[in-house]
């Protein structure tokens, strides 16, 4: 039997692995998704458009997923992970890493994407500055919206704050319907896709008023990278400081909405206490190590899972493979 010393290194290095596994599947998302922005807008359109980006997030999202699942549950989302600790999914005390580990991830992708274009982006400068439109009469706020979202001139706050919680709120939605073994049957190798295509969804719906982020790691760390990389103040000054803050507010309470809709409408009483067992079709994208190395406090609804050639252990996780 495990000592408590093996057992506690055990538990850190799989949360070190679970942030490596947030940071890479995050800059997955976002040097894929700002990279398809970039080719856009620096060819002009003529080696891409409004479409070739909806599907640059949407395959971003699906591989930076499938590459993340197994370690970490593939969050690559601060508000995900918010809303699955407030529904008792995930640790509290797990979330900052997890955030670090995000945020860090978009930060360095969107440090990628300015790198592998800078000699691009370079011909945009005016007067040895680039340029960000200060007002929002003026048709875009040039280069920098490679990396962050902007309102089109009619766009009020409260069209891109409403647009961007419906978003968050149904894409979180999704995720909860397509992740929980109770309630849908989807495998886990399709599982990653289904949430690419509700991104692509949303984009195809809702990207024009202002863009849809849907995630604030992948609006504020990407806009940070603008501030130091030579564009200024004025990415989070645009529209007198009543733009930038609609994403960070709007993904968390969309997020929380989904999460809590699933819970109160979709999810039944009876189906939160469940055994697993490997004839379960099921194949959540959660595995068991990340399942035991992210046991919720005593308060979260306990499930049974069996990890095979060993004990059956209570892990308080609602996504848990079935080994």
């Amino acid at each position: 039997m495990a000592s408590k010393g093996d057992k506690n290194c055990r538990l850190s290095s799989t949360l070190v692995r679970a942030a490596l596994a947030e940071f890479i599947g995050t800059y997955i998302l976002v040097v894929i998704g700002n990279g398809s922005v970039a080719q856009s807008q620096l060819t002009n359109g003529k080696q891409g458009d409004y479409f070739t980006i909806n599907w640059g997030w949407a395959l971003g999202c699906s591989l930076g997923i499938l590459i993340s699942a197994e370690a970490s549950g593939g969050h690559l989302n601060p508000a995900v992970t918010l809303a699955l600790a407030v529904a008792k999914d995930f640790p509290w005390k797990r979330l900052p890493v997890y955030w670090l580990a995000q945020y860090f991830g978009a930060l360095v992708a969107s440090g990628s994407v300015l790198g592998v274009y800078y000699e691009a982006i370079l011909l945009g400068k005016r007067d040895g500055k680039f340029r960000i439109n200060a007002n929002s009469s003026e048709p875009e706020p040039g280069s920098a919206a490679i990396f962050a979202n902007y309102p089109t001139p009619y766009s009020s706050v409260v069209t891109g704050l409403v647009e961007e919680t419906l978003c968050t709120m149904i894409f979180m939605l999704i995720i909860c319907v397509v992740t929980n073994a109770k309630y849908s049957k989807v495998p886990s190798f399709l599982q990653p896709l289904y949430i690419g295509f509700t991104l692509l969804a949303m984009g195809v719906a809702y990207g024009s008023n202002g863009g849809y982020a849907l995630n604030p790691a992948r609006d504020l760390a990407p806009r940070l990278v603008t501030y130091f990389g030579g564009w200024g103040p004025r990415v989070f000054s645009f529209r007198g400081y009543n733009w930038f803050w609609i994403f960070l507010v709007g993904p968390h309470v969309g997020a929380l909405l989904g999460v809590g809709i699933f819970h109160t409408v979709f999810f039944l009483p009876e189906q939160r206490v469940v055994a697993f067992d490997r004839t379960d079709s099921q194949l959540p994208i959660v595995n068991y190590e990340y399942a035991m190395a992210n046991v919720p406090d005593n308060k979260s609804n306990a499930f049974k899972i069996t990890k095979q050639e060993s004990h059956e252990e209570y892990v308080g996780c609602r996504v848990v493979t079935a080994m």
